[in-house]
């Protein structure tokens, strides 16, 4: 694909994830508005060798030294320059070539290319959760200062922000919004008995019934902690306080989130469950684009269905739903002790009905402190990650 002026430029952070691959076909489908810039991946050399045949991004940067060799050495006469390292990202993420970034990489491996983005005025794609769940007020504040375009694609954050009026950032409350109802699927472990979850697999848990999701947003789905940063987010992005959102289960995930209105109006965004309308959407923001996802039959899905969510069931909801009343440095020491837990889980060294455990512990154990710079967040990410290994390291012994 020949570069041209007239097409955006794009920057996808996570290129050989699920998200990364669904924004690159939404991309050849609408080769006349959107252009590949480069493209940045962790160790998946094989894939990004794949994109980078079908695309030519200009640059490439794997998070891997390896990975980049190796990727060099199979590239052949194709002139796209291969670079290594966050640096790089950082570089690639506010290259002023650059109109939109796709946010995309998992955790918060995420966290510096993001920023970069939003320092540099970028049109930002949030897939990546965790940056603001990590970094809240102040990457807020830094997307207002930059006047940085920031759109959600989570599903449920993309229908929100579908839903809501122009104007919600002075207050829901301004604009008439009573609350905002987020829904969940439920995950895989929806209908098991809770005393079943010590058994559970990574297998297992990475079999999500919806959506096909990389194995830690999988295993975040599972225990709900995905939606739990999700309720995080969704006060940051629109401006809400944890009491004026609700979590609905909503097994079908064909409702992705609705806003309640004063006067007793709900507005509800509905779609099939696939990436790309979320994608599609926030790419050609305020218009809109072919995806290539099939239309909706209401009449072949036949019935909807909501409850309440089990908060003795979903524990890692209401952890995050606490750690978002707490405010400061809460959310971040969640997020970071989620991480190594999901990651012991993946690793077959926590039983997945400990992943809680591990999470409450390291808040139990640690201050919340305020989070007034990014310094201050980042050595609370540290101390949790260093407890959580800990408190890993206690459950295993206690097996």
């Amino acid at each position: 694909m020949a570069a041209s002026c007239s097409r955006q430029q794009v920057c996808i952070l996570g290129s050989t994830g699920s998200i990364g691959k669904s924004t690159l076909d939404v991309i050849a489908r609408n080769p006349e508005q959107f252009a590949v810039h480069s493209l940045v991946a962790g160790v998946n050399w094989q894939v990004m060798l794949e994109q980078v045949r079908q695309f030519r991004p200009r640059y490439v940067v794997m998070n891997d030294e390896q990975a980049a060799k190796a990727l060099r050495a199979s590239l052949g006469a194709f002139d796209t320059e291969v670079y290594v390292g966050v640096d790089a990202m950082v570089q690639l993420a506010s290259d002023p070539e650059v109109d939109v970034v796709m946010a995309a990489i998992v955790g918060a491996a995420g966290l510096a290319p993001t920023m970069a983005a939003v320092h540099a005025g970028k049109k930002i794609l949030l897939a990546n959760k965790e940056t603001l769940v990590i970094t809240g007020s102040l990457f807020m504040e830094a997307v207002k200062t930059s006047g940085s375009v920031l759109l959600p694609i989570d599903s449920e954050h993309n229908a929100i922000f579908q839903c809501l009026p122009s104007g919600y950032g002075a207050g829901l409350e301004q604009v008439g919004v009573r609350r905002i109802l987020l829904t969940a699927s439920g995950g895989p472990f929806r209908q098991s008995p809770v005393a079943s979850f010590p058994s559970v697999t990574p297998e297992q848990a990475c079999a999500h019934p919806n959506w096909s999701m990389g194995r830690k947003i999988s295993v975040d789905s599972a225990t709900m902690m995905n939606k739990g940063l999700e309720f995080i987010e969704a006060c940051w992005l629109f401006n809400a306080r944890p009491e004026q959102i609700d979590v609905v289960i909503h097994p079908q995930s064909i409702i992705h989130s609705m806003v309640d209105y004063e006067d007793g109006s709900v507005l509800a965004q509905l779609g099939n469950p696939d990436m790309r309308t979320p994608i599609a959407h926030a790419l050609a923001w305020p218009r809109r684009i072919p995806s290539g996802v099939a239309p909706l039959s209401l009449a072949d899905i036949g019935k909807l269905e909501f409850q309440a969510p089990d908060m003795a069931r979903y524990r890692c909801l209401k952890l995050a739903q606490d750690a978002a009343r707490s405010g400061g440095t809460a959310a971040a020491m969640l997020n970071a002790a989620n991480e190594i837990a999901v990651d012991a889980f993946l690793h077959r060294k926590l039983r997945f009905d400990r992943i809680p455990e591990v999470i409450d512990a390291t808040l139990q154990t640690l201050p919340v402190m305020n989070a007034s710079d990014l310094e201050q967040v980042m050595a609370a990410d540290r101390q949790a990650r260093s407890t959580a290994q800990q408190q890993v390291a206690h459950a295993q012994n206690a097996s």
